[in-house]
């Protein structure tokens, strides 16, 4: 079960520690370049042991505790969103994340109550039963049960909701009335977009990690491990939220739709190679390393055949528990034949029957919607034709059939509300980072070890 909140978190903006091996013993030569005029050794000699890997202990901010307890509970819903593939490795750098998202959160709550923005419990237990209505339909019971069950709890969940929301009404009353886009501007960009028209552009999601020259290979390492983490079917806004540096880990990494003149050129170049879905990385950059997700792509201001809204009847078969390839593959090519075979979609219920398959329709699918490798091969399809089957000896077999296509009339204009929207969005961003940033500095931070 993976849980799908409806929140969009306003600045979740706590960083990783990326240096992951000790540093060499030796010398005190100074360090004259990137060290920001701070006058840094270039080989630190240490006098005491810290592990922050193996600190139990509790973090007390501003006079609130954030404990252990706390720590463990967060990651075991980021565990379970990633479908328990963390390694071990993976799972202490998770924990020092957490606990830094969690003494922001802390600061944010705090912040709210100073400036007598209110949350009432009532607010948090609404937004808790949406999140369960969307999960386990309007059982919050049995979204209580299922996060004590993966080792968290209903009152860790509502908290990061206080959280979010406390946040969010800060942001409304102290930044928001300060940020103005002028017409003028929404406007310059509608005139950039008009007069790009036809070109590409694309959604791309973003995980940033910095570097310097000092721990170039130990942030190179930890960005290979969370490819491979991502790979092996990790969620890549999951990750973004908690390792990027960058201010669009907030939104989970997303840059929106951009022209590939507007990203460096090796991010460019690597993007280019991509299909929808795909993920490249780690991309070496000005000041550290991306790794990088293509969502998807388009032509600006023009109409896009994926927005074909389809009449879709997909027909499946399962096999028996204990079925050989062989036996899979005759029964296969046995439906692939009756389904080639069926004259319309008006004849596959029958086949289907006779078949002992199962049939579902769905009247109103966009082609985009598809998984990336159907959309181009629906979108070939003529009326009453099927896909070839797909699928596996566990998950069972079955065809696409199109039953109706309605192609989108035109690609709409630029919005102008819509436009100035995203501007206000992106400076508020800015903002609030400047704002949490200033949260931490001025915070009472106890360890207790």
């Amino acid at each position: 079960m993976k849980l799908t909140s409806s929140l969009r978190t306003s600045a979740r903006l706590g960083f990783l520690p990326l240096v992951g091996t000790a540093l060499a013993m030796g010398g005190m030569v100074r360090a004259q370049d990137a060290s920001g005029g701070l006058n840094l050794p270039t080989n630190p000699q240490f006098f005491a042991k810290e592990d922050p890997n193996n600190r139990k202990a509790k973090v007390v901010i501003n006079g609130e505790v954030v404990t252990g307890t706390d720590v463990d509970q967060r990651v075991a819903l980021i565990v379970a969103a990633s479908g328990n593939k963390i390694g071990e490795e993976e799972l202490q750098r998770l924990k020092l994340q957490v606990l830094r998202n969690l003494m922001d959160e802390t600061l944010q709550i705090q912040e709210a109550k100073i400036q007598d923005v209110s949350v009432d419990d009532s607010e948090v237990d609404q937004t808790y039963a949406r999140v369960a209505s969307q999960n386990f339909g309007q059982d919050t019971k049995a979204m209580d049960a299922y996060l004590y069950k993966i080792g968290s709890s209903p009152a860790s969940l509502k908290r990061q909701i206080r959280g979010e929301l406390s946040w969010q009404r800060l942001l409304r009353r102290n930044v928001q009335p300060f940020v103005n886009v002028s017409d003028e501007e929404v406007r310059d960009v509608i005139k950039r977009m008009q007069e790009s028209k036809g070109t590409e552009e694309y959604r791309v999601g973003e995980i940033f990690l910095s570097a310097t020259d000092e721990n170039k290979s130990a942030v190179f390492e930890n960005a290979k491990k969370i490819v491979e983490q991502l790979k092996q079917g990790g969620s890549f806004q999951g990750y973004a939220r908690q390792y990027s540096e960058a201010s669009t880990a907030a939104v989970g990494g997303d840059l929106g739709w951009i022209r590939l003149g507007q990203l460096p050129a090796e991010l460019g170049a690597a993007i280019q190679q991509l299909g929808a879905g795909q993920l490249v990385g780690p991309v070496e950059t000005r000041g550290g390393f991306s790794i990088l997700v293509l969502i998807d792509k388009r032509q600006v201001l023009t109409a896009d055949p994926r927005d074909a809204v389809l009449s879709l009847k997909q027909v499946s078969i399962n096999f028996p528990k204990g079925t050989s390839e062989a036996q899979a593959t005759a029964k296969a090519k046995t439906f692939a034949d009756a389904m080639h075979a069926a004259r319309g979609c008006s004849t596959v219920d029958g086949i289907a029957q006779g078949l002992g398959a199962e049939v579902v329709s769905n009247e109103q699918m966009k082609a985009r919607d598809l998984p990336a490798q159907l959309q181009n091969m629906v979108l070939g399809l003529s009326l009453g034709e099927t896909t070839p089957p797909f699928g596996s000896i566990e998950e069972g077999v079955r065809v696409l059939m199109l039953c109706g296509r309605d192609d989108p009339k035109s690609a709409a204009e630029p919005n102008f509300e819509e436009i100035q929207s995203q501007i206000e969005d992106e400076r508020v961003n800015k903002r609030a980072q400047t704002y949490l940033r200033d949260l931490r500095r001025d915070a009472i931070i106890d360890y207790d070890t």
